[in-house]
């Protein structure tokens, strides 16, 4: 059974900055489960420490692909928005961005919700001036 504690001490790798070694293990847990929930949440996290965005567009469709709980889905779409933005392809970035928006009802009023909700404009920001450079408030960074 996988441990939050193995997905969380993975994902804080990533956040001190070494990436390859949170890749590493995310893939690992990846491999390891079949649940789901788990899964989106792994390729979630594994999307945020891809160098490329190819591959974090990768790993943003896979957790879509496996999604179940909806309250995920402003998060991905909005990812998905800002993968194609940046790999310049404005209207999958637009066709994410109007899901994102659909969905943002799901998510809470807390500081979880305006992150997402914050997101959304910046990256239709970045969109409407045909920036295709990594947002400083993307969680890649």
């Amino acid at each position: 059974m996988m441990h939050l504690e193995e997905i969380t001490a993975a994902v804080s790798l990533g956040h001190a900055g070494d990436r390859s070694a949170a890749r590493t293990q995310l893939t690992a847990l990846w491999d390891a489960t079949a649940d789901r929930q788990t899964r989106c949440a792994i390729a979630h996290y594994l999307a945020d420490v891809q160098d490329e965005t190819a591959d974090e567009l990768m790993w943003d469709l896979r957790a879509l692909e496996v999604v179940e709980d909806q309250q995920w889905l402003p998060s991905l779409h909005l990812n998905l928005a800002d993968d194609y933005r940046r790999l310049a392809q404005p209207a999958l970035a637009h066709e994410h961005l109007t899901v994102a928006r659909e969905h943002l009802s799901r998510l809470p009023e807390d500081g979880y919700g305006q992150l997402i909700r914050s997101g959304v404009e910046h990256v239709a920001d970045a969109l409407a001036a045909g920036s295709v450079q990594r947002l400083e408030t993307s969680p890649s960074t």
